[in-house]
């Protein structure tokens, strides 16, 4: 908790140092004022503070300083202290952007209580800020394929090392993981990106037609085939062909790739003449090939033919720590098409998100996104309902996993901003190396990870 200052602003001496004591012993780093105008100081755009004043006080008065703060951080959560008289004045605070208003006399877990979820807003509000600046500053591969896990990276540092390569590829991967994306990629960071890329799903082109489809045909080469038609591959070629679903590719029309392939010709149906075809093909499968092969689905020499290159991409639930940063980046691009505003996640819709193991990968995590900005009905994938056990059945994370789960997050996010550099962490979420180290140990957090 002491990533967040709370700044408690109580021209009583009395008051102010009975309240600065109850908030440390509830684990808040905390500092005291008699007056508005030195806090008001210290304020500025993205603090990670959060402030609680008295509203009468010399000089400035405790609404004056919620207009101030207003003024530098629209964001900042403002608790305002008030007198038994004064509860219409608070509730018109509440009007004007006020977080919480307390009033005197209160008592420490009271005043903890309301602190405490001011310092969760604000730890979310200040999340999503630096996820956003990543997304805007994101370029080439990194703006294309979105994620900081290990894997993630090794995946966008192996395909700009082999974009350009001649050879062709086999992506492996669940069903909503991205395969064509990863296809799309190879084809724009490689020399071919200023010719066509071609899309193929084998397993929703009927087997009848298939063979038309990908290698064309002449006129008259069957009933129907008035004019010659150029396939999918000879309209490739110079640039990529990916092939999608290839475990769902006909038996023969396996022999008839394999050839071209091997031998980077084809035949149009209806004709002799050969055309030679310059063309990168990348295939991809949410099936195991070899398996396939061994089990006789899969023509083994095509098998070996394609697993020259081979790019797996991790599902989402083994790249967790990317949720956050891919659902911000889904909501920015639903409230861009659908002309909504992007509404704010709650810390605990957010942790459950995290904990949600997406069957259905970022294609799911997608979808989720659009709805939530839509304000359709129906909880969040992995959010239950209030007061409810999950959609499992399972009762919700107790307190101390969710703590768990959110600091971890909290000292993920400070490490991919500090490029690993544990001291700059460190700096902003006001922890002591000693402590970092520890809580780095705890979660399974390396530096490394994170340059």
């Amino acid at each position: 908790m002491n990533a967040i200052e709370i700044m408690l602003v109580e021209d009583d001496a009395a008051v102010r140092e009975g309240s600065v004591q109850a908030l440390d012993l509830a684990g808040f780093a905390v500092r005291g004022f008699d007056s508005a105008e030195p806090a008001r100081d210290l304020l500025h755009a993205h603090c990670r503070a959060v402030l609680v004043s008295d509203v009468r006080l010399p000089g400035m008065s405790g609404l004056e300083l919620l207009a101030a703060a207003r003024a530098i951080d629209p964001e900042l959560p403002v608790i305002l202290v008030t007198g038994h008289g004064d509860i219409a004045m608070a509730v018109q605070a509440m009007h004007d952007g006020a977080y919480d208003f307390i009033e005197k006399p209160y008592s420490s877990e009271q005043l903890a209580d309301v602190v405490r979820r001011a310092a969760d807003k604000r730890r979310l509000q200040l999340e999503v800020h630096a996820l956003r600046k990543r997304l805007a500053h994101s370029q080439g591969i990194d703006a294309a394929l979105l994620g900081n896990a290990p894997a993630m990276r090794e995946l966008r540092r192996t395909i700009l090392a082999v974009a350009s390569q001649p050879a062709d590829v086999l992506i492996y991967g669940e069903t909503g993981t991205g395969k064509e994306l990863v296809a799309r990629c190879l084809h724009e960071f490689s020399e071919r990106a200023g010719h066509h890329y071609v899309a193929v799903n084998c397993g929703a082109i009927p087997e009848t037609i298939f063979e038309s489809e990908l290698f064309g045909h002449e006129a008259g080469a069957f009933t129907g085939a008035a004019k010659r038609q150029v396939g999918k591959i000879e309209h490739a070629t110079g640039g990529t062909l990916f092939l999608d679903e290839i475990e769902s590719l006909p038996p023969a029309m396996q022999v008839k790739l394999l050839r071209v392939l091997q031998e980077r010709y084809i035949e149009r149906l209806g004709s002799v003449q050969p055309l030679p075809v310059d063309v990168r093909v990348i295939a991809a499968s949410k099936a195991d090939l070899k398996e396939l092969s061994d089990a006789g689905q899969f023509r083994a020499d095509l098998y070996y033919r394609l697993n020259l290159i081979v790019l797996r991409i991790p599902p989402l639930r083994e790249r967790r720590e990317d949720i956050a940063l891919l659902f911000e980046h889904f909501m920015l691009d639903a409230a861009r098409r659908y002309r909504r505003p992007v509404p704010p996640v709650p810390a605990a819709d957010m942790h459950a998100l995290m904990r949600h193991d997406w069957p259905g990968n970022v294609r799911e995590l997608r979808n989720a996104a659009d709805r939530y900005v839509l304000g359709l009905g129906g909880a969040l994938p992995g959010v239950p309902a209030a007061g409810n056990a999950d959609a499992a059945g399972t009762a919700p994370a107790s307190l101390a996993d969710q703590v768990g789960a959110f600091e971890r997050a909290l000292i993920e996010l400070e490490l991919r901003n500090a490029g690993g550099n544990v001291g700059a962490a460190c700096a902003v979420l006001g922890l002591p190396k000693q402590t970092m180290y520890h809580k780095m140990q705890k979660y399974g957090l390396v530096a490394e990870d994170f340059r």
